[in-house]
């Protein structure tokens, strides 16, 4: 027999994953998130169809970075006006808000086309360890950047 999935409704379906912001650096947890958003860690994988699952993050606020980007980093948007260049540091936008942060460096790993809208939409970003979602979550990543599977009865 067969043990190949196929295109079928179950190779589809949207798994729930969390994962545990606290002291990871923020590049390399970026890039795993974007991944599963983008359903590349599935067999069924195909860049034009979306096939991700959802991302739960959590402590956005205890994410770090490397060398001195905590301090030098900007993060810069135009308004489409004459001088209408903002920036922020890295700093002040920690401060103000933390899961904007983590959706920007996700964001930017995301290809630029019409599906980064619905992909981004799957990913929840929360600053402390409180969120709705627990019920929904399968799978867990640990400070490894391992996955494991969560039992539906624990949690």
């Amino acid at each position: 027999m067969s043990q190949a999935i196929g295109k079928t409704a179950l190779a589809y379906a949207r798994v729930w994953h969390v994962v545990d912001a606290k002291q990871r650096v923020l590049g390399r947890m970026s890039t795993g998130i974007a991944e599963t958003l983008m359903g590349k860690h599935k067999p069924i994988y195909d860049p034009a169809s979306d096939c991700g699952d959802y991302v739960v993050v959590i402590n956005a606020r205890s994410v770090v970075t490397t060398g001195t980007k905590a301090k030098e980093k900007l993060y810069r948007h135009h308004s489409g006006y004459p001088g209408g260049l903002k920036e922020t540091k890295y700093e002040d936008l920690m401060k103000k808000n933390p899961d904007a942060i983590v959706r920007k460096a996700v964001s930017g790993m995301l290809p630029k086309n019409r599906l980064r809208e619905p992909r981004l939409a799957r990913l929840f970003v929360f600053e402390g360890e409180d969120h709705p979602y627990k019920q929904n979550i399968i799978k867990r990543y640990d400070a490894l950047g391992k996955e494991t599977r969560l039992d539906s009865t624990k949690s």
